[in-house]
């Protein structure tokens, strides 16, 4: 059985207090979990040099649909997002930047500050994991660990290892959050995971995933539905 919860320890109150956002279309920074990102406009090359002579914090945060018609501004962005910590960076001759972000936790924008940067900067909140019932958790991981043994064979080389692509997850939130950000790769799910601070909850989630990896895989659900069509 996994540990109780995940309390993130690394942010401290002044990190939340004037956050840098980098909002992005499809990508989430889930805790525990390494992002890289290629920086290449203006605004967020000065984000990215600000936040490397701080304490290298900043946050990762969905844009909403439709941010195309206002991209060059402030367009709105979902309110939960992921703050993370910069662990590698390279700057490019041309002043691009390429960087890896560790997640760190899941906050919520309780307001964006005025526009006095080039960047984005808001004010927001920590969101800790909720108590969990031990015994669901569990249950969920192991419906999901026998799922994942008939799903292994058919995924890259680099994921199959159910172990290894949860290494270093201390606890049931934290397990599920290095799941997600290894196998969840459509947008909406991956901010449905994100927002959710119930481990139980992201762990039933994502077993409802993997079940439908495994159900595409069957050739009898296959043949059912050449019959159908």
């Amino acid at each position: 059985m996994l540990p109780r919860m995940h309390q993130p320890t690394e942010l401290e109150p002044r990190d939340l207090a004037e956050l840098p956002i980098f909002p992005l279309p499809s990508a989430a920074l889930f805790p525990g979990a390494a992002l890289p990102l290629h920086v290449f406009e203006p605004r967020y090359r000065e984000l990215v040099r600000e936040v490397m002579g701080g304490r290298k914090i900043m946050a990762v945060a969905r844009l909403k649909p439709g941010f195309e018609l206002d991209y060059e501004g402030r367009p709105p962005v979902f309110d939960v997002c992921g703050v993370g910590l910069i662990i590698n960076h390279a700057q490019r001759t041309d002043g691009r930047f390429d960087i890896t972000l560790r997640g760190l936790s899941r906050a919520r924008i309780i307001e964006e500050l005025p526009p006095e940067r080039a960047f984005r900067r808001v004010r927001a909140a920590r969101i800790l994991d909720t108590p969990c019932d031990q015994a669901l958790i569990a249950a969920w991981q192991r419906k999901l660990t026998s799922l994942w043994e008939r799903l292994a064979p058919h995924l890259p080389e680099q994921v199959r290892d159910l172990k290894a692509l949860t290494r270093g997850a201390n606890d049931a939130g934290a397990y599920a959050d290095r799941l997600a950000a290894a196998m969840v790769a459509d947008p909406e799910a991956s901010q449905e995971l994100l927002t959710e601070p119930d481990p139980a909850e992201r762990f039933r989630l994502l077993t409802g995933r993997i079940q439908e990896l495994v159900d595409a895989l069957s050739p009898h659900k296959a043949e059912n539905d050449a019959k159908l069509n």
